[in-house]
């Protein structure tokens, strides 16, 4: 009786999650200028208030280094106002390959960097009406 209702409130917590935009992020991750790109290192979570509103990871593909920033539902449902996304890779001197989508776009990829054998993290960024938020994931070499 037990497990069949700890089940039950668990599969409930599953669709309010869902319903509220707090479940996954669930994205295409697909780059438009390279067709082969594999993660490398963690993601990052861009945060508001304790509440995670967008993901950053990097990419490597096509010889180069890529950072993508995608903004999660939740955000998106909420904000209705003007609100943007960046992305770009960071080499230890500074940003590289910094790029922002327009007005209420998503998913943000960087131009690509050609830093392939440089240390770097990928770099997020979004900015709204009355707010912003960063991250950057781990540094990979």
């Amino acid at each position: 009786m037990f497990i069949r209702i700890a089940a039950s409130v668990g599969t409930a917590a599953l669709v309010v999650g869902a319903m509220l935009g707090i479940a996954s992020p669930a994205n295409a991750e697909t780059n438009p200028n390279c067709s082969r790109v594999t993660q490398i290192g963690s993601t990052a979570y861009i945060k508001s208030g304790g509440t995670t509103i967008a993901s950053v990871k990097q990419f490597k593909g096509c010889n180069k280094n890529w950072a993508y920033t995608y903004v999660w539902e939740g955000f998106r449902n909420s904000h209705s106002g003007t609100w943007w996304a960046c992305s770009g890779i960071s080499d230890g001197s500074g940003l590289r390959d910094y790029k922002c989508g327009g007005n209420h776009q998503k998913e943000v990829w960087s131009s690509g960097a050609n830093t392939l054998s440089e240390c770097t993290k990928a770099y997020g960024q979004l900015e709204w009406s009355n707010g912003e938020g960063s991250a950057a994931t781990d540094q990979r070499c």
